[in-house]
């Protein structure tokens, strides 16, 4: 194996060069590597300084969380490495490029002096991951750029460029060049110079712009978030710097680290982090895939959906053809889209010149015919197997020999519409999410005879549009919504048996998510959801349950479609939800309709539990039936997607932290409070095979 670290000369100077690819994080070995290199330059007096440089793109771009796990995790070595470097009587220099993150920027302000190259970032995104940069960091640039920003930096994660870093003194020049060779002139200066070396744990903290409440507010702002305990320790690790000596404030913060290294809410947010990249690979699929070229794409359908899907690829500077079937909704589409981009530049989120460009790249047309030249064409029109068949049909015919053939179905059978195209291999589902310009999450459906060309192709298209991109199997509702038609299911029973919309979406909120199951409903549309229902009963798919799905059928039938006709399962103040009595007498007469009987309470419990464990279970299931690859797949799809809370990293994440056995005895108790005539709380074979043997889904693989 090669060493990740070596030490070189160059004249007077001694070169630390790390590369480590494809980032240069600091791995436990990357970090026994540097301890040697460095005793090397400390043992041979003749060189004059050190400069920390590293290969490849970037500087170190953060540390190796997957370390984090390791029961015998520590950040000493890293720690006492930098600590050595820091005492250094001879000049250390970080020459600065890429992205300077995480423990890459704690070794930079370790060392006495930083020179960048333009279009370096710097900056702290520990807290995204539930930490707390653990290697001083909270310590050194309070001290070096002063505590209002060093807090405001760490809290949120963002970075800052080569000239802000400038400003912020967090480097001391920028300099055009490769970064070795920037990095040896200004080394050779300082030594010119005779510069001695400036130690950040030496400076004195500056106070201004901190009046005398800041950590009062800063502590009041975290606590809204109890959820995030990483805001918190951050606060109080910023605090020790600005009124403690540095030594006590390092045991503070190695406390607070390893405090959050440990818990729930850090475990989730690094799940979520490996799983989002875990999903982006497919298995099976050969690594030498020929991708097919994308320089255009095509949409059919100037709704909602259609626009802001047209928008993702605008962004991405994508010429798109937005083709509808007349002009009237064509002129509406481009219009929503129009107002979409001006509300942003209204924002500050783009310029005139942004909007203009993007607007460039929109066409609109009442014919099929435009969308021959088009590398991608993606449908989305409504939710309709018989009309999408016929759009398919008729891409089939129009679309070039090699353009891909998308569906932005939410629920259909892809197989059915990528056989309506004559051409199968050429088709995939691209279930975008509303609004599609904003959704990070792109579900891809891999068809029976999709291409796996066609598959590569579009997952890596995914990440140019900005989206999450998560394969999924064919089935009615995919993943995501296959899971959020027992979530609903469950939520209707309750209101019929007799608990309130408030008080269920109240009780799920409670766990984090964005929305309970009523206000999110309403926002969508009940008439989207009641049409859905429609559209699977008609092909055969719901249970033989007289009184299923009967309220959102009901309210879709009364004209109540939620947010956008004033009422739904509340009424509405603009788009403050107000608990309406008339729901309640819609809930009563069903009941008696279906035999249903009413209680006084449920509690928020029931609620909970009855919400969450058919969502596990169906979870589950989709792993079972290889629907989904990963259980991991499956919580960045209800995360990105569907507003599960991050903290918990996503239902089968937090099965993990109930356990399987739990989730597996409270289905079978409420199988046998309630019955079970249609198989609604009867557990996965893979629940019950985990909660039997004591395991846990994140240890599960497919056979």
């Amino acid at each position: 194996m090669t060493n990740p670290v070596t030490l070189e000369r160059r004249g007077r100077i001694g070169v630390l060069r790390i590369n480590n690819p494809p980032v240069n994080a600091l791995s436990p070995t990357t970090i026994a590597a540097m301890v040697p290199a460095f005793d090397a330059f400390e043992a041979d007096p003749s060189l004059r300084a050190l400069l920390v440089h590293c290969d490849g793109r970037t500087f170190v771009a953060g540390g190796d969380i997957t370390s984090f796990d390791a029961p015998d995790f520590s950040a000493g070595a890293l720690n006492n490495l930098l600590a050595r470097i820091e005492r250094s009587q001879r000049l250390v220099v970080a020459a600065l490029h890429g992205t300077v993150l995480g423990g890459g920027l704690e070794l930079a302000l370790a060392c006495h002096y930083r020179v960048a190259v333009p279009g370096t970032r710097v900056g702290f995104p520990e807290v995204k991951l539930g930490l707390l940069p653990g290697s001083l960091g909270t310590q050194r640039l309070p001290r070096v750029a002063g505590v209002p920003l060093a807090l405001d930096l760490i809290l949120t994660g963002r970075m800052l460029d080569s000239g802000r870093a400038l400003e912020a003194r967090i480097v001391d020049a920028v300099r055009e060049g490769d970064p070795l060779s920037v990095g040896l002139a200004y080394a050779e200066s300082l030594i010119d110079h005779e510069t001695a070396p400036r130690r950040a744990s030496e400076l004195a903290v500056s106070q201004e712009g901190v009046p005398a409440d800041f950590f009062a507010k800063a502590f009041a702002d975290a606590a809204r978030k109890p959820a995030y305990p990483a805001l918190e320790a951050i606060v109080r690790c910023v605090q020790a710097a600005a009124t403690l000596p540095f030594a006590e404030g390092e045991q503070v913060e190695a406390g607070e680290f390893e405090r959050l290294r440990k818990s729930a809410s850090s475990q989730a947010l690094r799940h979520l982090f490996f799983a989002e990249r875990q999903a982006a690979k497919i298995p099976g699929l050969p690594k030498d895939v020929e991708l097919r070229k994308v320089t255009s794409v095509g949409v059919v359908g100037a709704g909602t959906m259609g626009g802001g899907i047209a928008m993702n690829f605008a962004n991405a500077g994508i010429p798109v053809v937005i083709v509808e079937a007349n002009a009237e909704a064509l002129e509406r589409g481009l219009g929503l889209v129009r107002k979409n981009y001006e509300a942003s530049a209204a924002k500050g989120k783009l310029t005139a010149q942004q909007v203009g460009q993007r607007l460039e790249l929109l066409k609109g047309s009442l014919e099929y015919s435009a969308l021959a030249g088009c590398d991608l064409v993606i449908e989305a029109v409504f939710e309709d197997m018989d009309l999408k068949k016929k759009v398919c049909a008729r891409l089939g015919e129009v679309c070039k020999p090699g353009a891909i053939i998308a569906t932005n179905t939410s629920t259909l059978d892809v197989d059915v519409l990528a056989q309506a195209t004559g051409r199968p291999a050429d088709v995939v589902g691209l279930h975008f999410f509303s609004p599609a310009n904003v959704m990070r999450l792109l579900e891809v459906v891999r068809g029976a005879k999709t291409a796996p060309a066609v598959l590569a192709t579009v997952m890596k298209l995914a990440g140019a549009i900005g989206k999450v991109a998560v394969v999924s199997g064919v089935c009615y509702g995919f993943i995501g919504n296959r899971m959020a038609e027992v979530y609903m299911r469950e939520a209707e029973f309750m209101l019929l048996e007799g608990a309130q919309p408030q008080q269920i979406d109240r009780a799920v909120e409670a766990l984090g998510l964005a929305m309970g199951p009523c206000r999110m409903l309403d926002m969508a549309g009940n008439d989207v959801g009641a049409k859905t229902v429609i559209e699977r009963g008609k092909a055969g798919g719901l249970p033989p349950d007289p009184s299923y799905r009967v309220l959102v059928r009901k309210l879709f039938e009364l004209g109540r479609f939620g947010q956008k006709t004033g009422a739904g399962y509340y009424r509405y103040d603009g788009r403050t939800p107000l608990p309406d009595p008339e729901v309640t007498r819609i809930c009563e007469a069903l009941a008696a309709e279906f035999g249903i009987a009413r209680r006084t309470e449920i509690t928020d419990q029931e609620i909970v539990e009855r919400l969450l464990y058919p969502l596990i279970n169906e979870g589950t299931l989709i792993l079972q039936e290889g629907i989904a690859y990963r259980p991991g797949d499956i919580d960045v799809v209800w995360v990105a997607g569907y507003g599960f809370p991050d903290h918990r990293g996503g239902p089968l994440c937090m099965a993990d932290q109930i356990g399987p056995r739990t989730v597996a005895n409270r289905l079978a108790h409420y199988a046998k409070a309630r019955g079970d005539r249609f198989g609604y709380w009867t557990a996965s074979d893979l629940i019950k095979t985990l909660a039997k043997q004591g395991q846990r889904l994140s240890e599960w693989t497919p056979r």
